[in-house]
């Protein structure tokens, strides 16, 4: 981001605050955010895909901007925040393409380089869902560790710093939890 992490989050509280300013300050680094995320969702999209970047940023910054009730403690827990939205919005879309289409098929999105272990590159994103749900339930830190990763595109740090836990522990539950989604998503053939 082109503003400073402290920077951000004085930014953050001052908006909270309601500093009308702080926000005006805030939108043009936010933007650029979504946008960066928006580009990694839709990459391997095809091409005629009906939620563009644009409308999937814009709708997440919508969102975003109406959170009042949020305390905003950083910018890695704004973009936690964010990554929450983003999956939201992504699910929707696919939800509402599905059920218009009645045909069972789903939008696919590229995991390989935000999980980085599964063998087929285009994952059905309900799919995806709907184990990311299981894997919640089983254990919610695992859940909100591929949330953060995959959704926010949170480093390890970010997502340690939002989670208030270790970098270590990060890594650790990162690791399970890709691999049960490998085991999940593409079958016990995997190996």
């Amino acid at each position: 981001m082109g503003i400073a992490p402290i920077e951000f989050t004085q930014l953050l509280v001052n908006w909270r605050n309601g500093d009308k300013s702080a926000l005006d300050q805030m939108t043009p680094v936010v933007y650029e955010e979504l946008r960066r995320l928006a580009r990694f969702f839709l990459a391997a999209e095809r091409s005629d895909h009906t939620l563009q970047p644009t409308a999937l940023v814009h709708e997440a910054y919508v969102r975003l901007v109406d959170q009042h009730a949020v305390d905003w403690k950083n910018r890695a827990h704004f973009l936690g925040v964010a990554a929450s939205m983003m999956r939201r919005i992504l699910i929707n879309h696919a939800r509402a393409r599905q059920a218009a289409k009645r045909e069972g098929f789903t939008q696919a999105i590229s995991l390989e380089d935000a999980l980085g272990v599964f063998t087929n590159p285009r994952i059905d994103i309900l799919a995806l869902n709907r184990a990311l749900q299981e894997l919640t339930e089983m254990d919610p830190q695992q859940g909100r560790v591929v949330e953060l990763r995959y959704f926010g595109g949170l480093t390890i740090e970010e997502t340690a710093e939002v989670m208030e836990i270790s970098p270590a522990t990060v890594k650790r539950e990162w690791s399970t939890a890709r691999l049960w989604l490998l085991q999940q998503i593409e079958g016990p053939q995997v190996q």
